[in-house]
């Protein structure tokens, strides 16, 4: 991951993409499968999840436990370090949905 010009910079660039930081919100309600955050997340396709879920687990900011089953059964938790940032990203969601008040 890239070192911003500013620490908010920085923040951004770990959550950035497409729904990551709604990926880390949904899983700050608890372990999921695969299949649950595909429900969750409707509007993304398979491809561009996977992607995103990649990226988190290599940022060190979610879990991806494998379990040796047929079918494979796959769950993602949030780190230590995932949970840390939930009060930022809920602020940033309560200032979304502010400014979408003003949008109206």
């Amino acid at each position: 991951m890239k070192k911003g010009d500013c620490p908010i910079d920085t923040f951004i660039n770990f959550v950035k993409g497409k729904r990551k930081a709604t990926i880390i919100l949904h899983l700050i309600q608890g372990t999921k499968r695969y299949n649950e955050l595909v429900k969750l997340l409707p509007d993304i396709s398979d491809r561009m999840l996977s992607k995103n879920l990649k990226e988190l687990e290599e940022d060190g900011l979610v879990i991806r436990k494998v379990y040796p089953e047929v079918p494979p059964k796959v769950e993602y938790s949030l780190t230590d370090l995932g949970k840390e940032i939930h009060p930022i990203l809920k602020a940033m969601f309560l200032g979304g949905r502010m400014f979408e008040k003003l949008m109206e």
